[in-house]
């Protein structure tokens, strides 16, 4: 698979990261769209920023949850629909400095996430429900229109200027503008003079460098760059009434489908107005993380591979190694690969480091031994398989086979 270069490379390998849903909702504790849904006029939603305190913010403790976990970037909502701004803005006096925490917090975020190692990103909505030009573009008002896309540009130039470099820009609600009346292509052509290095999505409109597919995790457009955002439970922002979580073991099977089709997990978390991330989160999270510690290599830098009709789940491969994903664990001690073209050398229980016993029971299979009764990890235990070559797996043998693929009659 072609890329357009080496400036996707870490994006390839990363596999697993950090989506931060922050605002003023936080303080209402409903979700990102409380505003928009309950249609909350702005005299009641300003006091807001006297409650987006905060507080209990440290941002070195997200990021050493996120690098804990076996994140590997993160991305920070700088601007949500709502219009608030987490960085101390000069276009929009709507932001975090006006709020009750009096503090640039994504500049803090930006710090402690790349002093943890991990490379950063900042989410940006097009759509603004506070600015009133953005209903009036929305709604044939032309000037309206030329005023907020400058606004528009105005706001990511500060964000591509001011704060170091960045590794994703990620755009959200392109909705009722075009690409035209974005200008997304002058938009982006700005952002990359000052950022050459970064990564942009393809919400504004324009294909850029990878698609984001949402709440599935499922590439829409196959030998492109993709990323799954997926929320942890049913929202993206604070609600403490949510209690629908994904299980770790749900969230594992996740990476490893995503993995298989060489996609990125980006995986939500909201924290609440005082800057607290729920500990249900963080625990998940941190589960995720022991797994990965062991299995890691089975997901990280992973290259497509979907073995067709097997038994147990997904795939991932890595040059010559295949990994089997053991999805569903059937506990006979054994398992049997159809359709593999090539040789295997050795096959290990990844999990464990225990050697698996190897044969081939004809051309068309082979069948490997040893695996404990009971599965060795709750979450999902890998096979790790090393191969003569790439793996290969051909079903057009079956073709006129009468004895491995019957014929039924009508």
């Amino acid at each position: 698979m072609e890329f357009p270069s080496d400036r996707t490379a870490w994006f390839r390998d990363a596999r697993f990261g950090l989506f931060v849903h922050w605002g003023l909702y936080a303080a209402l504790g409903r979700g990102e769209w409380a505003m928009s849904r309950e249609c909350i006029p702005w005299r009641e939603y300003d006091p807001l920023l006297e409650r987006f305190t905060a507080e209990r913010y440290r941002p070195a403790e997200w990021a050493a949850m996120a690098r804990d976990s076996g994140m590997r970037y993160a991305v920070l909502t700088a601007k949500h629909h709502e219009g608030f701004c987490l960085w101390d803005s000069k276009a929009c006096e709507f932001n975090a400095t006006r709020s009750a925490a009096k503090r640039d917090v994504m500049a803090e975020f930006l710090d402690a996430f790349r002093a943890a190692g991990l490379k950063v990103g900042l989410y940006y909505s097009l759509g603004d429900w506070r600015n009133p030009d953005w209903i009036k573009a929305t709604h044939g008002d032309a000037p309206a229109e030329e005023r907020f896309v400058g606004y528009t540009h105005a706001l990511v130039r500060e964000l591509v200027t001011g704060y170091g470099d960045l590794d994703v820009l990620w755009y959200d609600l392109p909705q009722n503008f075009t690409p035209a009346a974005w200008r997304s292509v002058e938009l982006n052509a700005m952002v990359r003079s000052h950022q050459p290095q970064v990564l942009i999505n393809n919400r504004a409109l324009t294909t850029e460098d990878f698609a984001t597919p949402e709440q599935h995790a499922e590439p829409a457009e196959p030998g492109r760059l993709w990323e799954a955002c997926m929320t942890l439970n049913d929202n993206w922002g604070y609600c403490p009434s949510d209690t629908n979580y994904k299980s770790p073991r749900e969230v594992v099977r996740l990476l490893a489908q995503v993995a298989s089709a060489s996609g990125n997990l980006l995986l939500n978390v909201g924290p609440d107005a005082t800057g607290k991330i729920p500990d249900e989160s963080q625990r998940i999270l941190l589960d995720v993380g022991a797994w990965l510690r062991t299995h890691g290599e089975a997901v990280y830098g992973s290259q497509r591979h979907r073995m067709s009709w097997n038994t147990w789940g997904a795939c991932t491969a890595n040059g010559n190694t295949l990994y089997l994903h053991l999805m569903r664990y059937f506990g006979d001690g054994a398992i049997t690969i159809g359709a593999l073209r090539n040789d295997i050398r050795a096959a290990t229980l990844l999990t464990t480091g225990q050697p698996l016993s190897v044969d081939r029971l004809d051309e068309h299979r082979w069948r490997f031994a040893g695996l404990p009764r009971e599965t060795p990890d709750p979450l999902m235990p890998v096979v790790r398989l090393e191969l003569d070559g790439p793996p290969r797996q051909d079903f057009h043998w079956q073709l006129g086979d009468a004895d491995h693929f019957p014929v039924y009659p009508a």
